[in-house]
């Protein structure tokens, strides 16, 4: 059935890339429809994030990480380097998930997107490019266009945020970024060999008075000839930029999908990616719609538990980031009353976290089954709110039940000897 079915992706970052090269791999024909980025940039990730990448097939965008290199943070007044990060070239990478792409198989349509609309049990999409203006005829819809992707109905929304992206050329030196709080906000930056720069300034709409646009180049210097950042970029740190503003504020789209079309990347949740986080959250909400858009198509009479598997999972994932970002701005103690950090500290507010069970639960819910959703019962743990199902293959609701109902019961005599250790020691951590 798979064969005479045709998806259309649009947009062709880390999300859109991963979820077309899975659903090439179920056997489904696939087209990416999406235009480059207008702006070049510099991306932080890290050594998961990589993996990430090289396991949904994408393995010459992950190639185009640079070697790792320690990142200076400097929050709440103490400087150190606590991990190592990867810069990435947004435009080598970028490209680089197109290669990825055609090598997998998948049509890549380099336009914009013009219009969308519904005919039947198909959709129309007009799209313009080089070759002028033309359609193409789905059976199913992934949107994964980031921020700028249209959103139908409310969404949840965090603190209002802006960040002002700025980029410039200067004599070159080692390869590196920082991270540094300030008094109205947060800045990450980096440098490459080559003497591009890059500086990202985060900051808070509702509280932040910003001049003219005439004057903002002259407006932003001045931050950047200051603290950190001046001492990061040396004499390069005054030379002029080029400045572009985006979005940053948090959001969960209303709607995550139907039964033919879904929600991926940040076109379903996007939270502040506060340094190096952003593809990682992008893939999180991605690597597992290929599954759940198989089971729409193949399996119809469990789509509403494909549906209500992909919803969960969003809101939860939104949930998660949200509250490391909102612990995050927390440590940062110098300012806690001014506006920008004193709204972060806040929210999402601390009731969300009572949510979390308190102990082992057994409950029903929708898995991941290779490459279909099913319902299968899982055990539901602080940790793991979503539940989990099993171990390496060993089914764990069943060892959880029967140590409920008595505390003693042999449970481990079903379990293979060369499994035993990973499951006691998980039973453990559990209180049994």
């Amino acid at each position: 059935m798979s064969a005479t079915q045709h998806i259309a992706v649009l947009g062709a970052g880390p999300a859109g890339a991963a979820v077309a090269i899975g659903l090439i791999r179920l056997g489904y024909r696939v087209s990416v429809l999406s235009e480059m980025h207008r702006f070049e940039a510099i991306e932080g990730s890290s050594m998961r994030v990589l993996d990430g990448l090289r396991h949904a097939g994408l393995v010459q965008a992950a190639a185009t990480a640079m070697e790792p290199t320690p990142r200076l943070v400097e929050w709440n007044g103490v400087r150190r380097t606590p991990n190592a990060e990867h810069l990435l070239d947004r435009r080598r990478f970028d490209l680089a998930l197109l290669s990825d792409l055609t090598a997998a198989g998948v049509e890549v349509c380099q336009a914009r997107v013009q219009s969308v609309r519904k005919v039947d049990a198909q959709y129309d999409i007009q799209v313009e490019s080089s070759d002028g203006v033309s359609n193409v005829r789905c059976d199913f819809l992934v949107e994964a266009r980031g921020r700028l992707a249209p959103q139908d109905g409310r969404r949840e929304r965090g603190p209002e945020t802006l960040s002002l992206l700025h980029q410039w050329r200067g004599q070159g030196g080692p390869v590196g970024s920082a991270v540094e709080s300030l008094p109205d906000g947060w800045a990450w930056m980096a440098r490459l060999p080559d003497g591009r720069c890059y500086w990202q300034w985060t900051l808070d709409v509702g509280s932040t008075t910003l001049p003219p646009r005439a004057e903002l180049d002259r407006f932003c210097d001045a931050r950047r000839t200051r603290g950190l950042t001046a001492e990061f970029f040396g004499a390069d740190a005054g030379l002029p930029a080029t400045v572009f503003a985006r979005n940053s504020t948090a959001i969960l789209s209303a709607e995550s999908g139907s039964d033919r079309w879904l929600r991926v990347g940040d076109a379903a949740m996007a939270v502040d990616p506060l340094s190096g986080n952003g593809i990682f959250q992008s893939l999180s909400s991605a690597l597992q719609a290929p599954a759940v858009i198989h089971t729409l198509l193949s399996d119809p009479e469990h789509a509403e538990l494909a549906l209500r598997f992909h919803r969960d999972r969003i809101a939860h994932l939104f949930q998660r980031f949200a509250r490391i970002g909102r612990d995050f701005y927390a440590m940062e103690e110098r300012w806690a009353e001014l506006p920008f950090w004193a709204i972060r500290r806040q929210w999402p507010q601390q009731a969300a976290d009572s949510e979390v069970v308190e102990r082992a639960v057994v409950r029903k819910a929708a898995v991941l089954a290779g490459d279909r959703i099913r319902e299968a019962e899982v055990v539901v743990t602080p940790e793991h709110p979503m539940g989990i199902w099993h171990l390496d293959g060993i089914e764990v609701a069943p060892l959880v039940r029967s140590l409920q109902q008595d505390p003693k019961a042999p449970v481990l005599d079903q379990v293979p000897p060369s499994h035993r250790p990973m499951v006691q020691a998980w039973l453990a951590q559990q209180g049994f």
